[in-house]
């Protein structure tokens, strides 16, 4: 008897296939039901892959949504200062960038971050790991445009709301009781960036606090960890070994860690073994900063690294469309990844290796898994990362995306 669908694909190539060898893919109930060469049976919506690339769709874990396109509104002296050599004026920068926090106001933050979230439909990216800043001057004004944004895109985008203190929590006195009420509006992780706070007890307390939240609220982790050319910035190790204290393993994840490209060898490998033993990823996003975390090595260590957009339009870069090939593309040129090895492995950095840094469960191209899926035009990694394209398809939770 031939079983009926709710979605077919046809004519499919898949990476783990050879070139020519195409598939069918049968979706049904939100997950992917069958894959034949040939499948029989009939689908309320037949989709012609035509020979092109079918791959899972695309993860972002590290995104700043409240503040998109916000460049606009402001001079460009943070960005000048954050792409300074070295990176030396990183802080300065974060201090300059939080002046646009005194305009913040939920209904214009809304209509940008709408924008921003069609792009992502557009481009395949259906999983987001977003950013709201916390404090006296944000207050909540970010965090409730994107619990609102994560209602509204609900089971075409998936949004992981972070609740981030972006000014510090021991420097800015509003932030731990904000903090709080973030997590009680419905926040999904509490996020920090500890590297920030002016000693080294305030940053093991910055730390503190924030697993202290996490754990409360039985949330993930996500902290911006040592995002300056300062070689003797150790909030990553703090991260991981809290993580190992608090039994977070596999629940926390860190971001930038751009001090790394100057760290002496041996420092480099115990952080990259803490990384492993904890469990915990790196978001890198070497295309927003001069300085970037040292991938290659943390490959070849064995542990999980993904790429980020990090930002759309904002104080600290003025590019960006959610287009997570586009991102990958940018980071083949300046990571020099660019055997076809390479390019795959960056492949996975966008899609199965960044949804595992977000926790997501079961994120593959398999009979079994939930049907989030991109069908593109071209049939192999080289040319999908060279023109970094829209999808000719879009399928999230096993629907067509229109």
């Amino acid at each position: 008897m031939n079983a009926a669908y709710d979605l077919i694909i046809r004519n499919a190539q898949l990476r783990s296939r050879p070139a020519g060898s195409l598939a069918d893919l049968g979706i049904s109930a939100g997950r992917i039901e069958g894959i034949a060469p040939r499948l029989e049976g009939s689908a309320a919506v037949e989709l012609d892959a035509s020979g092109g690339l079918v791959t899972e769709s695309y993860a972002n874990p590290h995104l700043h949504l409240c503040k998109v396109y916000t460049l606009q509104r402001m001079d460009e002296a943070a960005l000048k200062d954050y792409h300074g050599a070295d990176m030396g004026k990183a802080m300065t920068a974060i201090e300059l960038a939080a002046r646009v926090k005194e305009q913040y106001d939920e209904r214009w933050i809304i209509e940008n971050v709408r924008r921003a979230l069609k792009d992502a439909m557009r481009y395949g990216c259906t999983h987001i790991r977003a950013f709201a800043d916390v404090d006296g001057k944000a207050r909540l004004e970010g965090v409730k445009a994107l619990l609102r944004a994560r209602e509204e895109f609900k089971g075409v985008i998936d949004l992981q709301v972070v609740a981030f203190a972006q000014d510090g929590i021991v420097r800015e006195p509003d932030a731990p009781a904000l903090m709080e009420q973030a997590m009680a509006l419905g926040a999904d992780v509490a996020g920090g960036i500890p590297w920030i706070e002016y000693t080294e007890a305030d940053i093991l307390e910055h730390v503190r606090f924030i697993f202290d939240l996490a754990v409360r609220h039985n949330k993930d982790v996500s902290m911006l960890v040592d995002d300056a050319g300062d070689p003797g910035l150790r909030s990553l190790e703090a991260m991981a070994l809290e993580a190992l204290r608090r039994g977070w393993q596999g629940r926390a994840l860190a971001h930038h860690a751009r001090a790394m490209a100057l760290y002496p060898t041996p420092y480099f490998q115990k952080a990259a073994a803490l990384l492993k033993k904890a469990g915990m990823g790196v978001v890198t996003d070497p295309h927003t900063g001069p300085l970037h975390a040292r991938v290659r090595e943390l490959l070849a260590e064995g542990c999980l690294v993904c790429l980020g957009q990090d930002d759309i339009s904002d104080a600290y870069y003025p590019f960006g469309r959610n287009n997570m090939p586009e991102v990958a593309f940018l980071a083949a040129h300046l990571l020099w990844f660019t055997a076809r090895e390479d390019l795959e492995t960056l492949y996975d950095m966008i899609t199965t290796r960044a949804a595992q840094a977000m926790g997501l469960k079961d994120f593959a191209l398999r009979e079994g898994a939930p049907a989030h899926l991109v069908v593109l035009e071209h049939k192999n990694i080289i040319e999908a990362l060279r023109y970094h394209e829209a999808p000719r398809y879009v399928i999230s939770h096993g629907k067509l995306v229109e």
